[in-house]
Order: structure tokens, then C-alpha cells, then sequence
């Protein structure tokens, strides 16, 4: 398999993106691919750059024994150019990322990977969205968490298949 790179991306980049981005690590780490594939993520908004994940965030993903180290940053136009595949959170993060020139071809929704919902990949309007939880409380993350796990390993095996 050739280096394959992901970008998940989400508005602040301190809730959903770097949420499926542990866990793809995670996944991704107990498969052995971790050295195959460039990970990162990212937020369209800079409100959060240079600070932590939410703390609801690293509470979710420690309760279930998930690593987090994580520093917001915002989307880069040079991004585009150096990830395979860029993954939304929601339709809202897909839109600002057309607007910032995201090519279509390498645009996904993070739950159109979750084999669930793989028959509506095909079609963007379809695919069920990673709800935003900043207003929520605990259980939204936990429930976010719940809807990335699926999706992150049909990304996973979406990746390290033979093309």
C-alpha cells in the first residue's frame, strides 16, 4: 500500500476532528499502520488555534482508553494539497472547505466511511453528519465518540485495501 494521508476537519478543532482523529490513530495503531498513514485535523474557524482539545473531549476518549495529545490548528489552503482525503465533520464544514477550494474529489463526510451508511457515500446530501457537541454535555460526546469508532474503521479499511 502507497502512504495514504487524512485530514478530518470540523469546526473548532477541539471536539469532533480531533476526537476521530485519536481514534483513527488508535485503530490505526493496532492494525500496524500507523507509520503507512499521515494523519491530522484540523478546524475551519481559528477561535481555538494553539489550545487544547475540549476538555469533554479528552474525558471521552480517556474513559474508553483512547490516547489524546492534541493542539488546534486551523486549515491550511496548502492542506488540500497534501492530504488524500479530506474528511468533514458536517455539511457546514464541507461547505467552508468547497469555499476555501477543497477539490471535490478528495471531500468526504466522516460518517459516510461508517459501513452503515456507506450506501449514501455516494451521494454527500445523504450521509448522516458528527453532530457538533460544544453546546451538549457529557453524553453528546460520548455519543459523538460512539459514531466515530464505526466510522474511522471503515475509513481505516477503506485506506489499507488494496486500490
Amino acid at each position: 500500500m502507497h502512504h495514504r494521508s487524512v485530514l478530518f476537519v470540523c469546526l473548532g478543532n477541539i471536539c469532533r476532528s480531533p476526537m476521530a482523529e485519536a481514534i483513527f490513530i488508535e485503530q490505526a495503531t493496532a492494525a500496524g499502520m500507523l507509520d503507512k498513514i499521515d494523519i491530522d485535523s484540523c478546524g475551519t474557524g481559528s477561535w481555538h488555534v494553539g489550545g487544547s482539545a475540549d476538555p469533554r473531549t479528552i474525558s471521552a476518549c480517556q474513559r474508553r482508553g483512547t490516547p489524546i495529545t492534541h493542539i488546534a490548528r486551523q486549515v491550511l489552503v496548502a492542506d488540500f494539497e497534501r492530504y488524500d482525503l479530506i474528511v468533514a465533520m458536517d455539511h457546514a464544514n464541507a461547505r467552508n472547505l468547497r469555499a476555501l477550494g477543497c477539490p471535490e474529489e478528495k471531500l468526504r463526510l466522516m460518517r459516510g466511511f461508517d459501513p452503515e451508511h456507506a450506501a449514501a457515500a455516494g451521494d454527500l446530501g445523504l450521509v448522516p453528519v458528527v453532530p457538533d457537541p460544544y453546546q451538549e454535555g457529557d453524553d453528546e460526546f460520548d455519543r459523538v465518540y460512539s459514531m466515530l469508532v464505526p466510522a474511522c474503521r471503515g475509513l481505516l479499511d477503506a485506506m489499507v485495501k488494496p486500490a
